[in-house]
């Protein structure tokens, strides 16, 4: 997917939910309930269980969605995915050799950033967007909205801090989208095998972007 196309996409759906699982097949209840709550873009970090089975097998059961790799740290975890049937990659950091060998391979990479600095140079570099990650050790969303003015032609997607109840807060801030993980699938309901409560969490989400608009 190349950038424009991914711009367009995630300010269309504004969330990804973030799966990070050590059983196979809780990761495959969790994608199929936040989809079910119409969160579109999915994706599964690569330190989950057979993150590249599970990717593969999510691209045929939820065809609606958008299915994507994160947490990829090496070239090669980046191919793996890549030939998974990743649709977008994450990163926890800015490598360029990561960014360049996903855009030889003409799809989404949206590398991890915290300061303006390394914001800015994964931008150059060819990053689609920029993840601020952790985004609530630099003050959540006042940081992102402070960002907005030397920094707002740069996509921004905030995670690591975003909940259900603040989502919403980071669109209107200035993001594009916002990635979430564990307050979209909190450990109890997990445990309880509890889906129709993270379909709830996904329904309050997608409620509150589209009471905003686009």
């Amino acid at each position: 997917m190349e950038r424009q196309h991914w711009l367009t996409v995630a300010r269309q759906f504004r969330g990804v939910a973030v799966i990070r699982c050590n059983q196979w097949k809780l990761g495959w209840h969790m994608a199929k309930a936040v989809a079910e709550g119409g969160m579109r873009l999915i994706e599964v970090t690569w330190n989950s269980d057979r993150p590249a089975e599970l990717i593969h097998q999510l691209r045929t059961d939820l065809p609606d969605c958008w299915i994507g790799a994160g947490t990829l740290l090496t070239p090669e975890q980046m191919k793996a995915a890549i030939a998974a049937g990743a649709q977008f990659l994450f990163t926890p950091h800015v490598e360029p050799e990561l960014i360049r060998l996903a855009a030889k391979q003409e799809i989404t990479v949206v590398p991890g950033a915290l300061s303006p600095t390394e914001i800015v140079r994964a931008w150059q570099v060819g990053a689609s967007s920029v993840k601020v990650f952790p985004v609530h050790s630099l003050g959540g969303v006042e940081y992102i909205r402070s960002l907005q003015g030397p920094l707002g032609q740069i996509p921004l997607i905030p995670t690591g801090g975003v909940t259900v109840e603040n989502a919403s807060e980071f669109l209107k801030a200035g993001a594009i989208a916002v990635g979430l993980s564990g307050n979209l699938f909190p450990q109890s309901a997990i445990y309880r095998q509890d889906w129709h409560e993270i379909t709830r969490r996904a329904q309050i989400l997608v409620k509150s972007w589209q009471e905003i608009g686009a």
